[in-house]
């Protein structure tokens, strides 16, 4: 493989580990834990591995293990840092015994059920260290949810003498992770699985876990990103720039790329929710931005989206919320896409049937028809950046009409989304990922199993992180998923009375009014510690 002159001056950096890493330890035990939801039915489902303690690792002495072999998958889409967390695995797990394997599953679990591997040896290793991307094994989004999986997994770990399987996926991947745990532990087959927090949009974050990784350096790429096109706008001067961002299920990459950049304006989903705004509530407040520019001179602009905005106008999130338990049936799925559209139509409420047809009928069609493999809405593909500047553009004209604004309102759209998911990893993400790693085999090595590897303190020097796991059974409730009630991770959403909001909440109104754009440029690998190593501005204002 041919390197760019930037792979092999980031083949020479050594990530950092926690100081409680660097020798041999032993896990401190926490108090028993329970479900953040739904208890009795979380321990029902999973008497195995429910309410374990979080666990610290700490030193220890130094213990001569018999040589094991792990496994590992990379599941879902793809986050920067993810060959870090292999890399973190391989060199701690070499340090163990040197005669132990690691093993990759191609392309996701659908690997582990064909039983398509290999092995990851040093010169493979050393390929992929502190680069972006999944590509050393490749991806993908097979759901491990049935026992015929599970069986077939086991035969393949048996064959190649696996003693753990370190699932690195979002929160859906560590919920198949917690449920192949339960089943293995259940059997008494001897295999573990640990967990590994991982996707751009940071909605996979808890008291324990504080960031997932990839988040860092997918901000980092798309704030470069959006300060181009503000240096652009603030040259140009003749556009509002409509830019949707990454964050179907929460606005974390939308707040944290406005902290960077000051736009004039950011959604907030959460927000919007939390108001009870609606499709033309969020319209009117573009526009009067828009509007008030242009009194001041200023017909140019930026607008932050996040992608799942939609689905949080309370009006169509009700909606949909009926949409997917009507097309979850059979009688639904047994329809053409056409019928479809029309059974939809008999069969909602009134008060939805009125905002289906307020949409406008490529909207409408892709909330009644289009769904990804978990049976929700695939918001990604709604252009919800295109219809609000039409919307506002056709706001703005009345208003105009009626002597309110002068002005005037050219469009740019933009959709940052694969731009940041394999990004070369930050400083950050290539110390927290090789961390994360690193420290699952300190958990497989102590015998856990339904545990999420977790590193904290991460706003501290790396010396001082923080190290251990925490049940995944912690961190579950039950929510409905194609139209059945399922076990899930609870997702993380933006907390309004969080200081990260706060501080974005009290700039806003002065942000919108002037130009006070900030441009980040490109993520910095070299120079001062306090311009290569900083974490996201999320972080920072969590934990002043």
């Amino acid at each position: 493989m041919e390197k760019s002159a930037l792979q092999i001056a980031r083949a020479a950096y050594q990530p950092k580990l926690p100081k409680a890493l660097l020798g041999p330890v032993v896990a401190k035990e926490g108090k028993p834990t329970q479900s953040v939801g739904n208890q009795e039915e979380i321990k029902a489902l999973f008497p195995n591995t429910y309410g374990m303690p979080v666990i610290e690792f700490v030193p220890g002495e130094q213990k001569q293990l018999e040589p094991f072999n792990v496994g590992i998958i990379l599941s879902g889409g793809q986050a920067p840092g993810g060959h870090n967390v292999i890399s973190g695995l391989f060199d701690g797990v070499k340090s163990l015994n040197p005669a132990n394997k690691l093993y990759g599953f191609i392309l996701g679990p659908g690997g582990l059920v064909d039983h398509n591997y290999m092995e990851i040896t040093p010169e493979i290793m050393d390929e992929y260290r502190n680069t972006g991307g999944f590509d050393i094994i490749g991806s993908g989004r097979t759901k491990l949810e049935e026992v015929d999986q599970f069986e077939k997994g086991i035969q393949i770990l048996r064959e190649l003498g696996i003693k753990a399987l370190v699932i690195i996926g979002g929160d859906d991947s560590n919920t198949n992770a917690c449920v192949l745990a339960e089943y293995y532990a259940a059997k008494q087959y001897g295999v573990q699985v640990i967990g590994c927090p991982k996707t751009i949009d940071g909605d996979l974050k808890n008291e324990q876990i504080e960031t997932s990784f990839g988040f860092d350096t997918a901000c980092k790429t798309y704030s470069e990103l959006i300060g181009n096109i503000q240096r652009d706008c603030n040259s140009a001067r003749k556009y509002w720039h409509f830019i949707k961002l990454m964050g179907r299920s929460a606005s974390h990459i939308a707040l944290e790329c406005a902290l960077q950049c000051q736009p004039n304006i950011c959604l907030i989903s959460e927000e919007v929710e939390e108001k009870n705004m609606s499709l033309d509530d969020v319209v009117t407040y573009i526009a009067q931005a828009v509007a008030d520019r242009a009194a001041e001179g200023n017909n140019f602009g930026t607008v932050l989206i996040p992608e799942g905005l939609i689905e949080f106008i309370p009006a169509i999130k009700k909606l949909i919320a009926q949409l997917n338990d009507i097309l979850a049936t059979p009688e639904a799925q047994n329809l053409g896409r056409s019928a479809q559209i029309d059974f939809v139509k008999n069969h909602i409420s009134k008060e939805n049937l009125e905002v289906f047809n307020s949409l406008p009928t490529s909207v409408a069609r892709q909330l009644a028809l289009d769904r990804d493999p978990h049976g929700n809405v695939q918001v990604s593909l709604i252009e919800t950046e295109k219809l609000l500047s039409a919307m506002v553009a056709v706001k703005l004209e009345q208003w105009k009409k009626e002597g309110k604004y002068v002005g005037k309102f050219g469009t740019q759209h933009h959709f940052f989304g694969y731009e940041g998911r394999c990004a070369a990893p930050s400083n950050y993400d290539a110390d927290y990922c090789y961390s994360l790693g690193f420290n699952a085999s300190r958990l497989i090595a102590n015998g856990k199993t339904g545990y999420m590897s977790v590193v904290r303190n991460t706003t501290a020097p790396a010396a001082e992180w923080i190290a251990g796991g925490v049940p995944i059974t912690m961190m579950m409730n039950m929510e409905k998923r194609n139209g059945k009630m399922k076990p899930v991770i609870r997702k993380a959403l933006v907390e309004l009375d969080g200081a990260p909001f706060k501080f974005f909440a009290s700039k806003r109104a002065e942000w919108a009014k002037q130009t006070a754009y900030v441009y980040p440029g490109p993520i910095q690998y070299w120079g001062p510690t306090e311009v290569c190593d900083q974490p996201t501005k999320t972080l920072q204002l969590e934990h002043q």
